[in-house]
């Protein structure tokens, strides 16, 4: 490939790299940038997320005490794409799809360095996957890996774990050691250890625990032989595989002139008669003798590398030796940097109680935090073993009570009476276009909707709000009609297009006779009739109409009941809780109007231009 990139091979990381990261889980992107924040880096180290099959968009992250979008991607294809700078496939899919991933991932141009987080990758795959890379001059850490950290630049996934840990490791800035081993638990553990014996590392891999893992410690310790930053290699090996042997060979033939302070663990496996299996697939004994940790640390010590009795002795082997390199002047003292302070994640502290905040919403109605729904306290599982309705919700959840059996049946009988009157009423008609429009569901109920004032099934609350007022004053319904005619305002629940004294509504008819069988006392109601009477001497249409009935009628609901105190009745009428209830119940016609049009498969609707009057007149 004449146009393929050159990519440095023993520089994997460095303060400018970025990772895609594939089947991204949320809070290792996190940490990532949480780490980049601490080494002050000032672009993040994710230059995209792939979640496979997905449309592109954006996940929101923070960044420090900011926040910023990381584009996601639907493939690797189009993520490497997207961001052609990415150097790193962070690969978190199972182990079932790591292999097709990983190795569409090492097509990619412009992906350097291949992590397979998965453990359990099949032998086969795994052996494939180092085929190619090796093939294409790339690097492939993992199976079965939590990654590797370069201090101060760059880190992958979680490795190194806590933000804690990586502050007590200082981790956030470089030191002079390059460590690798096959554990990232282990790992973690020698960061610490390495901080307090060293002036911390510059990098550290995790290769990865099984059989075989993508790249090996000779791979690692070779880059690091490479780069002048790196002045002392650390390795903690495993018993199983032969791993370790790359790194005896390159001592003897001087490919690796650095000192090595190794320690290979599982020096027990000795005591056990039989095979044992240390954790990782590629740990355990009952191999050929060279495969066994005493074989392997005899080796590497013959070989010229550093290697303690014990591994409580590692630390002190490892502390000697770089003390000699201070010493001698190869590695520089150097100020210790102070990193800045993360910004505590606000879900986190107000669990640890450090922090507290005003709620910005206010709910006195519902709780959705328990096993099930409440409706002001009731569980929802008791309300339907009570057989409680649509009028039982509504008391529960508008009025924050349990009214008589009588009120929420009247609710529900106002639902049912307002639930249609027509297809010629403003607010069904205004859907019925709509749905012929090919508008969804919403839209045209919306339509319709919008037509609810006044003038069309809003006069509820109002015809509330006068016949109430003028009862509380001791109005004679004479007085009341006339003193409202003088302020040129239309009484709200009297007068009908339609019916009239001779043509009663029947809707009407239904309420007043509930009323009188069920309602302790109708005094409202009562005065919204005599108004009634005195308004027919005016016309014969100006009858009580459905939503003054209603108004009326639910003000001796309130009071009747005994469930509302006067000022809660005040503040009902005010607040305007009744023309909801024709909100509610209408809903039910409009979504019918629309059904019925998309059912009926019924054409774009189209006035007739002979119902129209056109007055257009001439251009002066």
């Amino acid at each position: 490939m004449s146009d393929a990139i050159k990519f440095d091979p023993a520089r994997l990381f460095s303060a400018s790299t970025q990772a895609l990261m594939y089947n991204w889980k949320p809070l290792p992107v996190q940490r990532m940038l949480d780490f980049d924040y601490l080494c002050k880096r000032e672009t993040a180290s994710i230059g995209g997320l792939i979640s496979p099959g997905a449309q592109k968009g954006n996940h929101k992250v923070f960044f420090g005490t900011g926040e910023i979008m990381i584009p996601v991607h639907g493939s690797v294809e189009e993520a490497a794409s997207s961001c052609p700078g990415a150097r790193v496939f962070i690969n978190y899919a199972s182990y079932r799809s790591a292999f097709d991933s990983s190795m569409l991932a090492l097509d990619q141009p412009t992906i350097q360095t291949v992590v397979i987080i998965a453990e359990g990758v099949p032998v086969t795959q795994a052996r494939k996957l180092i085929a190619k890379a090796q093939k294409l001059g790339k690097v492939v850490i993992g199976p079965a890996t939590v990654g590797g950290i370069q201090a101060g630049a760059f880190k992958i996934g979680d490795t190194a774990g806590m933000t804690d840990n990586i502050l007590a490791c200082k981790l956030y800035r470089p030191g002079s050691v390059g460590f690798v081993s096959k554990s990232g638990g282990l790992s973690n553990e020698m960061y610490n250890i390495l901080s307090k014996t060293t002036d911390g590392i510059f990098e550290g891999i995790s290769i990865g625990g099984d059989v075989f893992s993508g790249s090996t410690f000779l791979d690692h310790a070779l880059r690091y032989e490479a780069m002048d930053e790196i002045k002392m290699i650390v390795v903690l090996g495993e018993l199983g595989g032969t791993n370790e042997y790359g790194i005896v060979e390159a001592l003897k033939d001087g490919r690796i002139k650095k000192p090595v302070v190794a320690w290979v663990s599982g020096t027990c496996a000795a005591m056990f008669p039989t095979e044992v299996q240390f954790g990782h697939a590629g740990a355990k004994s009952g191999g050929e003798d060279r495969e066994s940790a005493a074989s392997k640390n005899s080796a590497l010590a013959e070989a010229g590398a550093i290697v303690p009795r014990s591994f409580d002795d590692f630390a002190a082997a490892i502390a000697k030796t770089f003390a000699e390199l201070k010493a001698n002047g190869t590695v520089e003292v150097r100020d210790e940097a102070q990193p800045p302070p993360i910004p505590v994640n606000y879900d986190s502290a107000l669990k640890e109680g450090r922090v507290r905040r005003q709620t910005g919403i206010i709910s006195t109605i519902c709780d959705d935090r328990g096993e099930e729904p409440t409706y002001a306290g009731r569980p929802i599982s008791e309300l339907i073993a009570q057989n409680a309705g649509v009028g039982d919700a509504i008391s529960l959840l508008w009025f924050k009570r349990e009214l008589p059996q009588y009120a929420t049946r009247f609710i529900e009988m106002i639902l049912f009476l307002v639930a249609d009157h027509g297809p010629c009423v403003s607010g069904a008609h205004n859907t019925i276009v709509a749905a012929r429009a090919g508008k969804d569901i919403v839209s045209c109920v919306c339509s319709g909707m919008l037509t609810i004032g006044p003038r069309f099934g809003g006069a509820v609350d109002d015809s509330a709000r006068y016949f109430k007022k003028a009862v509380d004053e001791g109005l004679e319904p004479d007085m009341f009609v006339e003193s409202m005619k003088k302020k040129g305002i239309r009484i709200p629940g009297i007068g009908h297009r339609i019916k009239s004294a001779n043509n009663l509504d029947k809707r009407v008819i239904l309420m007043k006779e509930y009323a009188a069988k069920f309602f302790p006392s109708t005094k409202y109601l009562n005065y919204a009739l005599a108004v009634e009477q005195y308004t027919l001497k005016k016309a014969n249409n100006l009858v009580l109409n459905v939503d003054g009935c209603i108004g009326a009628l639910f003000l001796d609901l309130m009071e009747s009941c005994a469930a509302f105190s006067r000022e809660e009745i005040d503040d009902i009428v005010s607040v305007g809780y009744l023309n909801g209830l024709f909100v509610l119940g209408r809903t039910i016609g409009l979504i019918g109007h629309t059904l019925d049009q998309k059912r009926l498969n019924q054409p774009l609707y189209r006035h007739p231009w002979d119902d129209v009057m056109y007055d257009a007149g001439e251009c002066e």
